[in-house]
């Protein structure tokens, strides 16, 4: 069929027949000496053309010159004001750019090259590149969701928070599942069985905990508002192992009778748990405890936190647990701590040939600064004897060394036991990310199919981006600070993932700037939007960027400059 109009695509097309597996458009041009302006409108409106006849999982290939793409696989590589914007103008339409190579005039049967300048002429197609886009999932936009948590006889409803909708019950680490959380996890438990009498216990463990916190945490949890008639009763609390798992009231330095007897029997607020370490404070506890015998449970845990590609507010959290003769705890955490590197090697090295160095360090050994988040919160839930690292020799500097694990120990009571208990937490999650190569957390959660294609029956590979090169949009904001309040900046960063659905990449502290005589402080901040999964377009970026300004003026009660 000829004198099709590529913008307009299904005006030629019966709706029985608009269902394509590929569409070619090689060498786009207005025609004449047209600019980059008109030619990226032409590509605006052929992408929405083919989003209208193109197959769910269907192809659109779109070939160009050298240089006019705009992304990192031309070479010399264009300034991006002077390119055709090829995948931010696809992402528009709901498109990612999941390959570019060369382009080969003989793949396409029956094509030509000709046409240059409205002439009977082939275009130069040397360096010339062909962009294959496939059809992202959608944004999401999830409606508010009510959780339900059965204890014994009494249900308890509360509003997930917003930011974790999509999070909650994903079952990574169910029977069925091939995700690679459950690989690791799998393989660690296997391998420390071998070494350990060992208990699994997953089963019956609360989303949500009550009780005294650290005060450093406060601003890293996410608080949970019950009505009275919702809070179990204080005998519910007191009955046991059992009901202590399904609903936890605990301190996180071990002090939980203190709590109720303090009066905290029917508190109007909980929180969704930080951590699996108030469940083994529970187990230690219990007439089941069997000192010798190692203890294991995982699950998902959630913490507010900064944005970042390595810093996640979900991640699975894997936890040991065991009882020593006291002396007797330092071999126990190398014999721990040995079969964790054995099972993270032995995966690593069927997958890949770069190095992954696994080492235990102490924490006078990093400084402050080399603390992440994750490290950081971990020290905030009680003394660390050491954290575990692994060093990838492919990762940026700033990325080597990062810490995936602490190792603590603690008197087992009561009073004058000659045991000593050992804990050992794992980021699951971390460890994925590294022995996989996956360089940003988001990717882990995505709803995107072709993420857990690359990992057939739970069997680890190299992650291989199905989504290259997405756009990047940069939105400044300032705003002056409420006099006399400290600025909340884990909210803020908190505030940024929840309206963009997780797809604000970065935040970084442009300006702190004081107004002389009234002593009034600004902030001037900078987010960059890009998604590691999903089409992002320019103007969903800027009704996001206008939905955060109006949040942090609302919730932080800051006044916008």
């Amino acid at each position: 069929m000829f004198s099709v109009d590529c913008t307009k695509l299904k005006d030629y097309f019966l709706p029985a027949k608009r269902e394509f597996d590929c569409i070619y458009f090689n060498f786009p041009h207005c025609g004449r000496k047209a600019g980059v302006v008109k030619n990226r409108e032409l590509l605006t409106r052929f992408f929405h053309s083919c989003a209208e006849v193109l197959k769910r999982d269907g192809e659109v290939h779109v070939a160009l010159c050298r240089g006019q793409g705009g992304t990192p696989a031309d070479q010399p590589r264009r300034e991006w004001h002077n390119s055709w914007q090829v995948v931010a103008v696809a992402a528009g339409a709901g498109f990612i750019l999941s390959d570019v190579h060369p382009f080969r005039a003989e793949t396409a049967h029956g094509y030509e090259c000709t046409g240059y300048r409205s002439q009977d002429k082939s275009f130069c197609i040397e360096g010339a590149l062909n962009h294959v886009f496939t059809r992202s999932t959608p944004l999401l936009y999830c409606k508010p969701l009510i959780c339900e948590i059965e204890l014994e006889r009494q249900r308890i409803s509360f509003q997930v928070p917003q930011v974790l909708v999509d999070k909650i019950n994903r079952g990574f680490l169910e029977r069925n599942s091939n995700h690679p959380v459950r690989t690791i996890k799998e393989k660690l438990t296997a391998v420390l069985s071998q070494a350990f009498p060992l208990q699994s216990v997953d089963h019956c463990l609360s989303l949500l905990l009550q009780g005294h916190l650290n005060a450093a945490c406060h601003s890293n949890i996410f608080w949970i508002l019950l009505s009275p008639e919702e809070t179990p009763s204080a005998e519910e609390m007191a009955s046991g192992w059992a009901n202590a798992i399904l609903f936890s009231h605990v301190d996180f330095h071990g002090d939980t009778d203190k709590n109720v007897q303090e009066g905290c029997q029917t508190p109007k607020q909980c929180y969704l748990r930080p951590s699996l370490l108030p469940y083994a404070q529970a187990i230690i506890k219990s007439a089941a405890f069997v000192p010798g015998t190692l203890y294991v449970f995982s699950g998902p845990v959630f913490r507010k936190c900064h944005v970042s590609p390595y810093c996640m507010p979900v991640f699975h959290e894997m936890v040991f647990v065991c009882a020593v003769n006291r002396g007797s705890e330092n071999s126990c955490i190398q014999m721990v701590v040995d079969k964790i590197k054995t099972s993270i090697h032995s995966l690593h090295q069927t997958i890949s040939d770069f190095k992954l160095s696994i080492s235990l360090q102490e924490t006078t050994s990093l400084g402050t600064a080399e603390l992440s988040d994750f490290a950081a919160f971990e020290s905030q839930l009680g003394k660390i004897q050491f954290f575990l690292c692994i060093e990838a020799d492919t990762r940026d500097s700033s990325e080597k060394g990062s810490c995936v694990g602490a190792v603590r120990t603690a008197p087992y009571e009561p009073a004058g036991s000659d045991l000593v208990v050992v804990f050992a937490s794992l980021n699951l999650d971390l460890v994925a990310m590294l022995i996989c190569a996956i360089e940003d957390w988001r990717m882990l959660w995505t709803s995107d199919t072709r993420f857990l294609r690359q990992f057939p029956a739970g069997e680890l590979r190299i992650f291989r981006s199905f989504s290259l090169y997405p756009p990047s949009y940069v939105h400044d904001v300032s705003f002056w600070l409420p006099d006399g309040e400290q600025f909340d900046d884990v909210a803020f960063h908190t505030i940024a993932r929840e309206v963009s659905g997780e797809a604000v990449a970065s935040i970084h502290l442009l300006d702190n700037f004081q107004q002389p005589g009234t002593g009034r402080n600004s902030l001037c901040c900078r987010l960059t939007f890009q998604s590691c999964d999903r089409a992002l377009g320019r103007r969903e970026v800027a009704a996001m960027q206008l939905r955060f300004r109006e949040e942090i003026s609302q919730r932080l009660r800051v006044a916008l400059r």
